[in-house]
């Protein structure tokens, strides 16, 4: 009976000195992947406060306005220009949109040790966050076509803003609506449950690390590029407004009144949509 005692006791100190080890690799990759993101997401909003390659910061554009702006030559488009272009766009996505994915990913880093543990291939967690930055690279780039053909129109001021309230209230008005929308609800839903995106979406390897991270993206571009457009009315070098809409996507999606202040969001950007509009007439 001793000699079980004694064994007994030993296996279970062996344990707690494995689960002791597990729980400190977790700590010690939550706090790596927490360090990497908070890297990225400072520099990339140091990248858009310093202007974006614009010439001048962010906050002389927004000190200068849109009046005083106004007397600047208008850009002239070349594929550096349009290189320029996206580089801020996407920048300013990874500024905008990594912190509110950083649930996502610590949840990714997570089952990814947990999946180590029982034998299963590692996979670097940056591949799966570089993956959903890549949906994001996808919608710059598609950013940048909308800014080049609405200055083209001369629909945008100097500070990238819309410059006729038609294409203002109509903004409002779409972005309002598209909040109101089942799909917009059924992706921020996704955004807004990690662990049930991980359950329903995993996927073993370097492959399937970089599936999820673009599915995950889908969906949050889904979720998110309406509010994206926005930018084209408050000013897409208007670092307040950069912000602000920053905030809300972080809100919406991550505390627990999120889907109830989209709505409610939504019907506020209709309403102030209309009453932009009324002001033509």
């Amino acid at each position: 009976m001793g000699g079980l005692t004694a064994l007994g006791i030993i296996m279970s100190d062996t344990v707690t000195t494995i689960d002791r080890a597990v729980e400190s690799a977790l700590k010690r990759d939550r706090v790596i992947v927490l360090g990497a993101l908070s890297v990225v997401v400072a520099l990339s909003w140091a990248y858009v406060m310093a202007g974006a390659g614009m010439g001048m910061s962010a906050f002389e554009m927004v000190g200068l306005g849109s009046d005083n702006m106004g007397t600047m030559a208008p850009a002239v488009w070349s594929f550096s220009y349009a290189g320029l272009m996206f580089v801020m766009w996407w920048v300013m996505m990874i500024a905008m949109m990594l912190p509110s994915a950083a649930p996502m990913v610590l949840l990714f880093a997570l089952m990814n040790r947990k999946q180590k543990e029982k034998g299963n291939p590692f996979v670097p967690t940056a591949l799966f966050a570089s993956a959903y930055l890549v949906v994001w690279a996808g919608f710059s780039m598609v950013a940048v076509g909308a800014q080049w053909g609405l200055e083209t129109l001369s629909l945008l001021s100097p500070m990238l803003e819309s410059a006729n309230v038609v294409l203002g209230g109509g903004l409002l008005l779409a972005a309002g609506a598209y909040q109101l929308t089942p799909l917009k609800q059924a992706c921020l839903s996704h955004c807004r449950s990690p662990l049930q995106f991980i359950l329903a979406h995993w996927r073993n390897g370097l492959g399937g690390a970089f599936r999820m991270g673009v599915e995950h993206g889908s969906f949050c571009v889904g979720c998110c590029w309406f509010l994206m457009g926005l930018l084209f009315f408050g000013g897409v070098m208007n670092l307040y407004w950069i912000a602000g809409i920053a905030v809300f996507v972080m809100l919406e999606k991550t505390i627990p009144a999120g889907h109830w202040i989209s709505r409610m969001v939504g019907v506020a950007l209709i309403v102030w949509g209309i009453a932009l509009l009324v002001t033509i007439t």
